[in-house]
């Protein structure tokens, strides 16, 4: 599979359900300050799901035996237990409680979480015990395996391209509210849509600010390659001079009347944007996409 085609590897939202126990402090072996013990199976192993996401496209992902080994072996003291990755308006970042145990089992990526004793926390408990979270882990791919004409399987009915993630960096984890599977109760999901627009809301004007960065990087790169034009003679440069001078101006192309010449103004590559949300996100075609996001459709 080519390079173009891929799925984006970095700032990826993934939710599972269910996938999250607590137990009271009186059930569970804790020190005192803490109200409760969150078991969380963040990640299932060796599990086909089907991905559909405007931002990530549409295909099948699972994640590899020993995927979560080596980010836990070297970064368990930068990974944290968040509620709703940090954009709860109450809790914010704060952590929900040390890390008791992190690692990758049997089952797949498992970590237990004391939860301190603190008010965001108390807010959560009448939830928790009542099952009404599920959980989520943010994190970015290191290796993978893709498959872009697999064979239809049980797994794969319609024979969708196939991610297996071979290796994962995690960033953090933790209980989160999401609706469930139309006509399922259990399953993995994206949330990488919902946690993107999360980020955009919260903080409108950085959204505004990046989008007014991406517009201007656009015009300093369409400006470079005008100067980068070879001109070796004078008959060149008069060329280029009547060129430029008749050439339709942006209001120009923005009337109903002129709207064939901004096609003969277009050029056979447009500029890539800069990411309005973590790294580089290049557009790409089916099967991939399910279609043109609003971050990325251009007029």
């Amino acid at each position: 599979m080519s390079e173009q085609t891929s799925p984006p590897r970095e700032t990826i939202i993934r939710a599972v359900s269910p996938a999250l126990e607590f137990r009271d402090a009186s059930e569970s072996d804790l020190e005192e300050g803490h109200i409760g013990l969150l078991r969380i199976l963040f990640s299932p192993v060796n599990q086909w799901t089907e991905i559909k996401s405007v931002w990530e496209g549409n295909f099948m992902e699972r994640f590899a035996p020993g995927a979560w080994k080596k980010t836990i072996s070297e970064r368990i003291s930068k990974i944290l237990p968040l509620f709703q990755h940090g954009m709860d308006p109450q809790a914010g970042e704060k952590p929900l409680g040390p890390i008791r145990l992190l690692e990758e089992n049997e089952r797949g990526g498992y970590a237990e979480v004391p939860l301190l004793d603190t008010s965001y926390n108390r807010d959560l408990l009448p939830g928790l015990k009542a099952g009404l979270y599920g959980a989520s882990h943010r994190f970015s791919v290191m290796r993978e395996e893709r498959n872009d004409h697999p064979d239809q399987s049980a797994d794969n009915p319609h024979g969708l391209p196939e991610r297996t993630i071979k290796e994962a960096r995690l960033f953090e984890f933790g209980p989160v509210t999401f609706p469930a599977y139309a006509g399922a109760t259990a399953g993995v999901r994206s949330l990488t849509d919902e946690f993107l627009m999360s980020c955009f809301r919260s903080d409108p004007d950085r959204l505004r600010e990046m989008f007014d960065r991406a517009t201007a990087l656009d015009e300093d790169e369409t400006a470079e390659r005008k100067l980068t034009v070879p001109v070796t003679s004078d008959a060149d440069v008069a060329a280029a001079l009547e060129s430029e001078s008749t050439a339709p101006s942006e209001s120009d192309a923005e009337t109903p009347d002129a709207s064939h010449l901004t096609d003969e103004r277009r050029e056979d590559k447009p500029p890539t944007r800069r990411p309005i949300y973590g790294t580089r996100r290049k557009e790409t075609s089916k099967p991939w996409l399910l279609g043109p996001s609003k971050s990325t459709k251009r007029s």
